[in-house]
């Protein structure tokens, strides 16, 4: 499979077209490169009035059983102002198609198809000037009556890009009527966007979820959200995407969807991404409007915002090297500049409040002292890939934009022509949801319960259940989700609060391998707690190891799998590893009266990075610094203890 791959790929791409394509590539930097500049420079606004907390949600879960579900919830399009000015003409449609596994051919005239198709989608094109810029390239008569709509069309055409990214900076960060999209022509888009998800929803064989992104960006600090909702367009049309336009705070915005829920009796949450590249403010203890987190912001932040996409093409968030230095996998795919504009460096106290782990412990800590956890978040991941491609899959990753898709060369380019270089992009990630249908509203509801997990790109298959009685015979039973559901809970779960202390959490954990990837290395547990100066804490426990090998004595964890990875060849060797691995764990530093949470691994065996497909397949060096190899790793949601 690796590599027919990597052959296909090859043909797709002659040799004679290369300077030709990266020529196109090129341009399509230079046109979009002022706007994407204006756009990171731009959003800025007075936060909002504190909104009214919306009613407390408790998401129906059904007796039947789950299955598994893959799908990306954050892909742009055409429809996306960043992405069309650098080169995606594909929309909404052909992202659908792409998804369901038919072959789609781009700008540049590749066809790329996925090894397996998606099970769902969600194209979240950015709110802000939504689907406004392919209507400019076409003059299109809905432009007519927009004085600044005419100017950009007339810049865009003449490619006067310094120009327009002015014009564009101006508009952007400007609540002036006269700057922003008419009312007509936004509803005119977002309809369009609904409609094409809806030709393409498939109950009970292919789910598209309608949803857009919320782009805020607090003097280049990231704050995306995605906005999903579990509704059709029924629904989804009473309302126009709420944009970083109207408010950069993430208050307003879940203002904004509560006032969705009041007027259409639907549901809708935000999905936080990037807090690596917020600077520090992601899971700040400071609010945008300068108060700090009382309970009133912990309780809507936990209704609005129940997952955190963890992992996708701008950097794992998972955990720091400086945060988890015991963590001998921590260092994985780490951006760790600055902000997401590069115009401020990360300096060190950043850190603690921009990834999941250590999110996971603040909230915990919060909740001791407001008591309520504005951080217990599901994990999920995602591509936010800008091509209308979702390609995650290390030998078939098509970049971010057109400009870095597979060709020569495209290694030494930087994202958006002057961010962080093409070589550091990764190829992540998948959301693994374990839900009862194939529906909007069943996809939508495991996620509400947080039954879902992150994946790097690999479709690992993990399923946990946390309790206080499971043993092996339990795991080896062939009813033993049903008995982790009766007697136990699933990731995402809170375990009750119980009185004896001869007790421990116990979880009973399955993983197996992606058909078409990598074997296993190990199965991991990440505990975290709050010690008795309230301080957050973490250890790694490692379950169970493919192989023989024997546990380090001072940290309990096994000896490095062998790697087998031909970086010459850009092949592996499932010699190594196993397709599937299991084991019950048991917490052998249990406190009954210490607040913890628990989350589950899994490791693949170390595969060749994207990198070095490019490098075997296009006959160049490998980019000093890059390591051209990696473990896919699987991250599940957590399951809390809180003391009674």
């Amino acid at each position: 499979m690796l590599q027919s791959s990597n052959q296909y790929l090859a043909e797709t791409i002659p040799a004679s077209a290369s300077t030709r394509r990266l020529k196109k590539r090129l341009t399509a930097i230079w046109t979009g490169l002022a706007i994407v500049t204006a756009m990171a420079q731009a959003f800025a606004s007075t936060p909002a009035d504190t909104p009214e907390p919306s009613s407390a949600y408790s998401a129906p879960i059904a007796t039947n059983e789950r299955q598994l579900l893959w799908g990306d919830t954050h892909l742009h399009s055409n429809v996306s102002a960043d992405a069309f000015t650098l080169g995606s003409r594909l929309g909404p449609d052909q992202a659908y198609r792409f998804a369901m596994g038919l072959p789609v051919t781009n700008e540049l005239g590749q066809t790329a198809r996925l090894h397996a198709p998606l099970d769902f989608l969600a194209v979240t094109d950015h709110a802000e000037y939504h689907g406004v810029f392919p209507l400019l390239e076409e003059r299109d008569s809905h432009l007519n009556g927009w004085p600044l709509g005419q100017q950009m069309a007339d810049l865009l055409q003449a490619d006067k890009n310094i120009e327009l990214a002015k014009l564009f900076s101006d508009a952007i960060q400007s609540t002036d009527s006269a700057l922003r999209t008419p009312q007509p022509l936004v509803e005119s888009a977002w309809r369009a966007s609904i409609d094409a998800a809806d030709a393409a929803y498939t109950p009970g064989v292919f789910t598209t979820l309608i949803g857009y992104e919320w782009t805020s960006m607090v003097t280049g600090d990231n704050l995306h959200r995605v906005v999903l909702f579990r509704d059709g367009s029924e629904r989804t049309r009473q309302v126009i995407p709420f944009s970083a336009q109207d408010s950069t705070d993430p208050e307003a915005l879940w203002s904004a969807l509560s006032d969705y829920e009041a007027a259409t009796g639907g549901r809708a949450m935000a999905i936080p991404h990037n807090g690596n590249l917020s600077n520090g403010r992601m899971f700040s203890p400071m609010r945008n409007n300068g108060g700090m987190i009382d309970t009133d912001y912990a309780k809507r932040r936990r209704y609005w915002e129940p997952l955190y996409e963890m992992t996708q093409v701008k950097g794992d968030s998972e955990t720091h090297p400086t945060l988890s230095p015991d963590d001998p996998f921590a260092d994985f795919e780490t951006w760790d500049d600055g902000n997401i504009t590069l115009t401020t460096a990360k300096e060190p106290q950043m850190l603690p409040y921009e990834y999941a782990r250590s999110a996971l412990g603040l909230g915990l800590a919060h909740r001791e002292q407001l008591g309520v956890n504005p951080f217990d978040f599901g994990m999920i991941g995602s591509s936010d890939i800008h091509t209308a491609l979702a390609t995650t899959e290390e030998d078939n990753y098509f970049g971010k934009f057109i400009h870095d898709g597979p060709a020569p060369g495209r290694t030494e380019l930087k994202m958006a022509g002057q961010l962080q270089q093409i070589w550091r992009m990764v190829s992540s990630g998948l959301a693994g949801v374990w839900s009862t249908q194939n529906t909007r509203e069943a996809i939508f509801d495991a996620m509400q319960r947080k039954e879902v997990f992150a994946t790097t790109g690999s479709r690992i298959r993990v399923r946990f259940f946390a309790g206080w009685n499971f043993d092996s015979a339990t795991l080896q039973d062939s009813q033993w989700t049903q008995k982790g559901y009766a007697q136990g809970v699933p990731m995402g779960g809170q375990l009750p609060a119980i009185q004896d202390s001869d007790l421990a959490p116990t979880l009973m954990i399955k993983a197996q391998k992606d058909p078409n990837a990598a074997h296993l290395d190990r199965i991991q547990v990440i505990k975290g707690w709050l010690d008795p100066e309230g301080k957050h804490q973490e250890r790694i426990y490692d379950v169970v190891a493919s192989g023989t090998r024997k546990r380090n004595p001072s940290s309990g964890l096994f000896e490095p799998v062998i790697d087998t990875t031909n970086l010459a060849t850009a092949t592996y060797s499932n010699t190594e590893g196993a397709p599937q691995l299991e084991g019950v764990w048991r917490d052998p530093d249990f406190e009954l009266q210490q607040a913890a949470f628990y989350y589950v691994r899994v490791l693949e065996i170390p595969t060749p990075r994207w990198t070095s497909y490019d490098a075997v397949r296009f006959e160049e060096e490998r980019i000093a610094g890059d390591e051209g190899k990696l473990q896919e790793r699987a991250y599940t949601s957590a399951v809390w203890y809180y003391p009674q």
